[in-house]
Order: structure tokens, then C-alpha cells, then sequence
């Protein structure tokens, strides 16, 4: 690869696509304590690596370069839908945007926004009165906020995998993690009883496939 094809070098694209998902999530998430933006700084430097591969420079295509050349030789890699590695790497034709994987990409991505927005809205509530969080998705899981940032992130490798995201996600995974428990002591801590009634109703990530009622904090 001796030139950067159609669809990359768009720096402006990569700073305009990243700016609107981030503010797009600080609209919903509004981080205020430090474990927030921890939180919502590891989302925005996956976006960012995202956004710059996407429509900047290529990266995970100039180092697979070779290997990907050798193994699908009637691939453009300079062409802007290479970069859809899923669709590529399977043998599919047409446009990649109409396949499955970015389909679903849409389905995780759109799905997680809607659990960062409506979560915010029951954990401020619930802060507002200084309370445990425990209705709406805080009914079926104790961290729905950090479950969205996977889900949209997840979304976004679906639909355009590269080497450095996949590399941070399992990262941020672990990270959340760590940050979820942190989380779960000071609420413990604050709430006590009510807390770990709550808690041992309530799955911490992946909701029941059976419903579950909600306890209240008193």
C-alpha cells in the first residue's frame, strides 16, 4: 500500500464523527465524579482510535496489508469497504453497509444508547433524592450504564474491527469491571441493608431471563 485510497485522510470527518458520538454519550452519561470520567475517558479514546482508522489513516489495513492481500487477492484495500473486515474476510459482495454485521452493529450501537439514556434518567432520580437506583434498568441490572458503553462498543467493532480497539476493549471490559465494584462498596457503604437486598436480587451485568422485582430503598 503505497497511498491512502478513497475514504481515508478525512481528518475532519474523523474529528466531526468523534466529537458527536462523545457528546452524544456525555448528554447521557454526565460524568461528575472522577470515576465517572474514568469511565467516560476510556469510551471516547476507543471512539477516537475508531474514527481515526475509519476515515484517517488505516491502520490495521497497512499492517495486515500482506496477509490480507495473500489471502483475498481480489480485494481493493485501498478501497474505503476493506475496512469492513467482517464482510471482507467472509467472501461477501455489494455494499457492506446492507449486510449483517453492520446491521447488527446498528442494533448494538443504538441499543446501548438507549440504555445510557434511560438509565441516566433513573440514577438521577434517584440521586436527586438520595436513593439506591433501582427501577427501570436498574431493575433488571445493577450497572446498565457500564453494560452500554460494552454494548455500543461492541457495536462498533462489528462494524469496523480494528487492530487498536480490539486490542482497548477487552481493556475497558476489565476496567468497568473494576470500576462497577468500586462502585457496589461505596454504595454498600452509604446504603447498607437496602443495598444488599438490592443487590441480592439484581444481577450485577446480564440481566435474568426471568423478571425480578425491585426492591426499594428506604
Amino acid at each position: 500500500m503505497n497511498s491512502i485510497g478513497n475514504g481515508y485522510g478525512l481528518w475532519g470527518l474523523v474529528l466531526i464523527n468523534s466529537l458527536v458520538f462523545i457528546i452524544f454519550a456525555f448528554s447521557f452519561f454526565k460524568p461528575a465524579t472522577r470515576r465517572d470520567w474514568r469511565t467516560f475517558g476510556g469510551f471516547s479514546a476507543f471512539v477516537v482510535a475508531l474514527f481515526a482508522e475509519m476515515y484517517g489513516f488505516p491502520l490495521t489495513i497497512y499492517l495486515l496489508s500482506g496477509w490480507l492481500q495473500a489471502r483475498f487477492p481480489q480485494a481493493n484495500l485501498l478501497s474505503h469497504d476493506s475496512g469492513h473486515l467482517w464482510w471482507m474476510m467472509t467472501g461477501r459482495h455489494g455494499d457492506p453497509h446492507f449486510g449483517l454485521p453492520h446491521i447488527l452493529s446498528l442494533v448494538f450501537i443504538l441499543g446501548g444508547f438507549y440504555l445510557l439514556s434511560t438509565a441516566w434518567h433513573v440514577l438521577y432520580e434517584a440521586q436527586r433524592i438520595g436513593q439506591l437506583a433501582t427501577t427501570g434498568a436498574y431493575a433488571k441490572i445493577r450497572h446498565p450504564q457500564y453494560v452500554a458503553f460494552v454494548l455500543i462498543m461492541f457495536g462498533f467493532l462489528l462494524q469496523w474491527p480494528t487492530l487498536v480497539t480490539l486490542v482497548m476493549f477487552p481493556v475497558l471490559v476489565f476496567m468497568y469491571v473494576r470500576l462497577a465494584i468500586q462502585e457496589e462498596r461505596d454504595s454498600e457503604a452509604r446504603f447498607g441493608q437496602a443495598w444488599r437486598e438490592y443487590a441480592s436480587h439484581t444481577p450485577r451485568f446480564v440481566p435474568r431471563l426471568s423478571g425480578n422485582g425491585t426492591v426499594q430503598a428506604h
